[in-house]
Order: structure tokens, then sequence, then C-alpha cells
């Protein structure tokens, strides 16, 4: 792993809205690839409306944004890394930034998405329970994970 420190800020709305919105969908066609383009497509209106602004958004940044973490309380409603930067401790540097403003961390995850499921597991996270739909009543089981420092 190629991992290099990344600066952290806060999210700056004019700023970062359209770049951090475009790594959220380009990280979700990937890693949500179950929920299909279209309804990540139409998601994305919401995340740049709603999502990013209405939460405590942390921008990671190698000179540009690269990735972000948005907190509700102390729930992750959202940790995305821009894909062509996976890889290189990002996520984890977002993780360990968050746990330092808060004791203690919870995030659903798709029981789909192996890949997160497999990185919040290493990083300490116990699974608390399942559902078998998403938010919209989609058929997408999710786990609920949590973590505390």
């Amino acid at each position: 792993m190629n991992t290099t420190t990344v600066t952290i800020r806060p999210f700056d709305a004019p700023l970062d809205t359209q770049k951090l919105s475009h790594i959220w969908l380009s990280a979700s066609i990937i890693a949500h690839s179950f929920i299909g383009e279209e309804r990540l497509t139409e998601q994305q209106r919401l995340i740049e409306s709603k999502y990013l602004p209405d939460a405590e958004t942390w921008v990671a940044c190698r000179g540009r944004p690269v990735g972000f973490i948005s907190l509700i309380d102390s729930f992750i409603g959202g940790l995305f890394i821009d894909p062509a930067e996976q890889g290189r401790g990002t996520g984890r540097q977002l993780i360990e930034f968050a746990l330092k403003q808060r004791p203690e961390l919870t995030l659903e995850v798709y029981l789909a998405n192996h890949g997160a499921m497999a990185f919040y597991q290493a990083l300490g996270f116990t699974e608390l329970s399942r559902r078998s739909h998403d938010d919209e009543g989609a058929p997408f089981p999710n786990a609920r994970l949590a973590i505390i420092a």
C-alpha cells in the first residue's frame, strides 16, 4: 500500500460540492454496482443538495480533494474515496480523524459491498445488526457497524 498523509479540512460548499459529488458517484458506481448507475445518478442530486451540506463533512486533500467523510453526530453518513486514490490510506486516515472527534462511530454498509465490509472490519468495526432493505425500501441488505475509540 502506498500511503501518504493527507490534509483534512472542513467542507466548503461552493468550492467542494461538484468535486465531492463526482467522487461519490464514481466510487459508488464501482462499490454499489448492484444498485445500478441510473439510481445512483438520481441519488447524486440529493448528495449535492442535502447530504453534503447538512452533514459535518470533512475533505481529504492531496493538493486536491481525493475523498471525504460525512458525519451526522456519531454516524458516518458517507465515506468515499476517489477510485484512483483508493488503497493509499486515505479512508483509514479519515476514520482516524473522525475517531478523534467522536468517541464512538457507527455506520451502515451494504453487505454486497465486500470491499467496504472488509475495510471496516480490518479497522476494528464490529457488526451490531442487519436489515434486509435499504432506506428506500429496496432489497439491498445492510449491516450496522460500530467502533469505539
